[in-house]
């Protein structure tokens, strides 16, 4: 980490003009960390929490394969007061007016939101968001990072509601209850701008906002896309809280689309498809290079097609099948 930001402050590699989000993607320690084996194994069995077959069984995603999602560093100083708000990422309005989100939380909209399953892979997989800067175009079934520093309660780290299914239900039935405003019938959301939670809103999900205990270099945190998160709005620690953002996009044909347009970028240097466009890491000649990928890390980068061999399922062939052409 403090590699990264001494380089980084050369080159001012601040994102989108916020100090403490370096628009770095492509150091060598990052490739490391989304190519290590345990990174596999850990993303692997969170992928299966997940259902990734259809009715028919068909496979929607393979859990046990990655497609590398890069996305940039933090590095929070003691003193900033640059947190983040409670919010949701995933998309706005479109939780109310996409049909893939709309069936996928059909539960809550019949009025049985005891029946939501939030594991619903298979529904998931056609929710989608607004075409709009910044967003994330990937099915991305965890959010999470890797810490890079010690951090836990007062160094300016991470906020959750860990009630998914709870908090999502009330998020979503909010527009109902007798103070809603025709004007703002979602509750604070908008076309086009992150869902960000209010007292006036949402103050019974805000009373459960619970920081992160101590975690260590190394340790990752990981939460599902629709849980509400934040960051401490100050660091009162004394050291550099930094994190690798670091997220779960299981091999599936949506993710082999992007990940084969993010793989001209890694080569030239350039932010993926899904990040502003900046170009810090162009002439920056320390950066990552396929040379340092693994063969798991070129699998994941789209580089190289998944090994198909007598292990594989006829279904998982279908799809490992199905992703290598898209790749191509």
């Amino acid at each position: 980490g403090q590699e990264i930001r001494q380089g980084a402050d050369k080159k001012n590699f601040f994102s989108g003009g916020t100090p403490q989000i370096y628009g770095v993607y492509w150091s060598q320690a990052q490739i490391a960390a989304r190519q290590h084996p345990s990174m596999q194994a850990t993303r692997a069995f969170l992928n299966g929490v997940w259902r990734h077959t259809n009715d028919a069984g068909q496979w929607i995603f393979d859990p046990t394969k990655e497609c590398t999602y890069a996305d940039r560093v933090r590095i929070r100083q003691p003193g900033n007061v640059s947190g983040l708000v409670p919010h949701i990422d995933g998309g706005s309005t479109e939780r109310w007016t996409n049909e893939g989100y709309k069936k996928y939380y059909s539960a809550v909209f019949k009025g049985e939101w005891e029946k939501l399953d939030v594991w619903r892979g298979d529904l998931r997989y056609a929710c989608s968001e607004d075409p709009y800067p910044n967003v994330c175009t990937v099915m991305r079934l965890f959010q999470g990072w890797m810490a890079v520093s010690p951090q836990g309660p007062g160094d300016g780290t991470l906020q959750v509601v860990p009630y998914v299914k709870e908090s999502i239900s009330y998020l979503l039935l909010r527009g109902l209850m007798d103070d809603a405003e025709e004007a703002d019938p979602y509750g604070n959301a908008f076309a086009g701008k992150q869902h960000q939670m209010t007292p006036k809103w949402h103050q019974p999900l805000l009373d459960g906002l619970t920081t992160i205990p101590l975690v260590q270099p190394g340790d990752t945190v990981w939460w599902h896309p629709d849980v509400i998160h934040a960051v401490e709005k100050e660091h009162t620690g004394t050291e550099n809280a930094a994190v690798f953002y670091i997220g779960c996009a299981p091999l599936c044909e949506k993710n082999a689309t992007y990940a084969a347009k993010q793989c001209k970028t890694f080569l030239e240097g350039e932010a993926p498809p899904d990040f502003p466009q900046e170009g810090r890491e162009c002439t920056y000649n320390r950066r990552a290079t396929v040379d340092d990928l693994s063969a798991l890390g070129k699998a994941q980068m789209g580089v190289t097609s998944w090994p198909v061999d007598e292990s594989t399922s006829a279904a998982q062939a279908a799809l490992i099948q199905q992703c290598s052409g898209v790749a191509a």
